[in-house]
C-alpha cells in the first residue's frame, strides 16, 4: 500500500525516552541525510515495515480538535520546525505511556517528501519508537592488522511501535505498528483513531464478511458440499479480481445466484457490520492491493480425511460428489489433460 522507494526523508529527530519521565533526553537538532546510500537505508529503516499494510486509519475525527498528535502533525505539515514539534510529540508519547508499563528506547521523527500511497504522492510525518537494538560487527583495517568490534545500534530491525502519518487530502491516511501489549497506549492513548471508510477497508472488509458467510453461516442454514463453498469463495475474489467498481447487488446475484441465499447474505452482512462496528458502503472502488492481500484467506483446498488434499480453482462441474453402495464417499474429477 505504502510505496516509500521514490520518497524523501527531508529530515529526522532523535530523543531518549526513558522509563520514567525524568530519564528522557530531547534533541535540539535535525540531521540531514542526503547521499544515496543514507537515504536508501533511511526508507528501509522508515518506510519499508508499511509496505505491505493495507489497513488505513485516521484521526478521530469528532476529536481531532483535541487531539495533540493531530494538532503536531499539522504544524510540521504546514511547515513549522521540526525540532519543536518532535520535542512536543516525544512529550506527548511519554504522557500517554504514564498509565502503562512501558519500556524505554529511541524515538525517531522523520519528515518526509513523495511517499506514494495509491496513484498519488505525498508528504508525510513518521513516528517510531524502538526499544531495542540490534548486535552487529564493524570491521576496520589498520596496515596490515584487521580488527573488529561488536556494537550494537538499529539496522533491520523493525520499530516496537510506530505510527506513518501521510498528509493525504481531506483526512490524514494513518498506518499504524503496534503488539498487543501496547495498543491501548499507542492507538488510543498517543494517536487516537478508528478506521478510515475509504475503498480499502471497504475491500478488506467485504471480502472478511464474504469469506465469514460462506464458511460459517451459509451451511447453517443451507445443506452445502464443501466444493460448493470453495466455488463461492472462488467466485467471490474472481468478482473482485475481475471488477473494479464494487456493487452489493451485482455480486450478491453473480455469485449466490439463488434468492434465498441472497436474502440470507444481505442479513448476515448487516449483522456483521454491527457485530464488528464497520461501515461498508453499498458501492465503491475496488483496491487491488486489498484484494491481493485478502485473497490469500480465500483457501481452494478441498481436505479428504489425511489422504488427499484437493486444489479447486475453476470449473465447479468437473468435480462431482457422492456415496458408493457400501456408504463410502467420493468425489469424481473430469479433466482434459494431465501435466
Amino acid at each position: 500500500m505504502v510505496n516509500g522507494k521514490a520518497a524523501v526523508v527531508e529530515e529526522f529527530v532523535l530523543h531518549r525516552i526513558g522509563e520514567n519521565a525524568a530519564d528522557s533526553v530531547f534533541s535540539d537538532y535535525s540531521a540531514v541525510l542526503e547521499g544515496p546510500e543514507e537515504q536508501e537505508f533511511l526508507r528501509k529503516l522508515f518506510l519499508k515495515p508499511f509496505a505491505t499494510m493495507v489497513h488505513t486509519s485516521e484521526f478521530i475525527p469528532d476529536e481531532m480538535s483535541k487531539n495533540v498528535l493531530h494538532g503536531l502533525c499539522t504544524k510540521v505539515e504546514e511547515g513549522e520546525d521540526l525540532v519543536l514539534q518532535s520535542i512536543a510529540i516525544a512529550k506527548q508519547v511519554i504522557h500517554a505511556a504514564r498509565n502503562h508499563s512501558i519500556k524505554g528506547g529511541d524515538l525517531f521523527v522523520a519528515k518526509f517528501n513523495n511517499v506514494e500511497l495509491g496513484s498519488a504522492a505525498y508528504k508525510a510525518i513518521g513516528i517510531y519508537k524502538f526499544d531495542n537494538k540490534e548486535v552487529f560487527i564493524e570491521s576496520k583495517v589498520a596496515g596490515k592488522s584487521v580488527g573488529m568490534k561488536l556494537k550494537r545500534g538499529l539496522g533491520t530491525v523493525k520499530p516496537n511501535n510506530a505510527c506513518l502519518v501521510v498528509f493525504t487530502e481531506g483526512a490524514y491516511t494513518l498506518f499504524t505498528i503496534d503488539d498487543h501489549a501496547t495498543a491501548d497506549f499507542w492507538q488510543k492513548d498517543l494517536i487516537g483513531l478508528r478506521a478510515k471508510r475509504d475503498n480499502v477497508n471497504s475491500t478488506s472488509n467485504l471480502l472478511e464478511l464474504t469469506k465469514s458467510f460462506i464458511t460459517q453461516q451459509l451451511p447453517q442454514d443451507f445443506e452445502i458440499a464443501k466444493a460448493d463453498q470453495i466455488d463461492l469463495l472462488n467466485r467471490s475474489v474472481n468478482y473482485f479480481k475481475t471488477n473494479s467498481e464494487f456493487d452489493k447487488g451485482a455480486f450478491a446475484q453473480e455469485v449466490f445466484q439463488e434468492e434465498r441465499a441472497i436474502q440470507s447474505f444481505n442479513q448476515f452482512s448487516d449483522r456483521y457490520q454491527s457485530a464488528h462496528d464497520v461501515e461498508i458502503d453499498d458501492s465503491f472502488a475496488i483496491s487491488s492491493h486489498a484484494v491481493k492481500k485478502q485473497a490469500r484467506i480465500f483457501k481452494s483446498v478441498l481436505k479428504l480425511d489425511k489422504n488427499f488434499h484437493i486444489y479447486i480453482h475453476g470449473d465447479r462441474n468437473k468435480i462431482e460428489h457422492g456415496v458408493d453402495e457400501s456408504g463410502r464417499k467420493f468425489y469424481k474429477i473430469y479433466y482434459d489433460q494431465e501435466s
